[in-house]
């Protein structure tokens, strides 16, 4: 049986204007053939975020699994709707802008968070000098790693009412928003490597924990997805997303073109 659970509404925010990733400034998403500069797919996925927590609160934080893939862009300023479907426990997600689908997902609360060995994550640091991505960037099977995050006091408040965030449990436990996690996932590929124009398709993540406002947050990730698609380039990574150099906080894959069709062009 299904029906429908609730509904949320988002004006959408480009929290990414100024960022290296062109793909968010107006002029280069154009030539790209898009309306304007994308709100990065993080954020989106951090809006859908917001339905599984209302129904099921910090269990959520601390165990939840989340999937989202972006089929169509969002732009700034644009109101998005949210709507989520329950069935069998789980909740099917689908965000609509400009009367169009532009992302769908799926979201459960698995009995208990598996269970996750960092040992089987290689440690390694971000490159010590980016240089513009090539063949050698994202080889298949090469560990990559990241600068270390944090977003504590001020930074943590900003994050939320950027992504629009009103759930009061944020500010209330002291939590970080998962969102935050799938922003350390996309430094995986900019702390390795100069991109051009990128776009981030789609995301899973398994959270294995509910992480605390100032969390030291760091990826450890393996491509296990290099090749070419309708002459995209696509990346793919399965990452364990760590707190503080210890803590697990969420098994993630990750799926991004970092060169697309037509990039050379633009």
């Amino acid at each position: 049986m299904s029906s429908a659970f609730q509904s949320y509404r988002v004006s959408a925010y480009n929290t990414a204007k100024q960022s290296e990733n062109k793909m968010h400034d107006d002029t280069v998403a154009r030539q790209f053939g898009f309306s304007g500069g994308l709100v990065p797919g993080v954020d989106v996925m951090a809006y859908m975020m917001h339905l599984p927590v209302a129904k099921w609160g910090r269990a959520f934080l601390e165990r939840g699994l989340i999937e989202a893939r972006f089929v169509k862009p969002v732009y700034d300023g644009e109101t998005v709707d949210l709507r989520a479907t329950e069935s069998d426990g789980a909740l099917a997600i689908e965000v609509e802008s400009r009367s169009e689908v532009c992302a769908t997902g799926s979201a459960s609360l698995p009995a208990a968070a598996p269970a996750v060995s960092r040992a089987d994550f290689r440690e390694v640091a971000a490159v010590a000098e980016r240089k513009p991505v090539n063949a050698s960037s994202y080889e298949f099977g090469k560990w990559l790693g990241t600068v270390p995050r944090s977003w504590a006091g001020d930074a943590a408040k900003n994050y939320l009412a950027d992504i629009r965030e009103t759930d009061p449990i944020y500010l209330r436990e002291s939590l970080a928003h998962p969102g935050m996690l799938q922003k350390v996932m996309n430094r995986v590929l900019v702390d390795n490597a100069i991109l051009g124009p990128w776009i981030h398709v789609g995301s899973r993540m398994q959270l294995l924990s509910a992480g605390n406002a100032g969390d030291e947050i760091t990826a450890r990730a393996k491509v296990i997805g290099n090749y070419e698609k309708k002459g995209h380039r696509f990346v793919e990574l399965d990452a364990l997303v760590i707190a503080n150099g210890a803590t697990p906080l969420a098994h993630c894959w990750h799926i991004a073109i970092y060169h697309p069709r037509g990039q050379a062009a633009a």
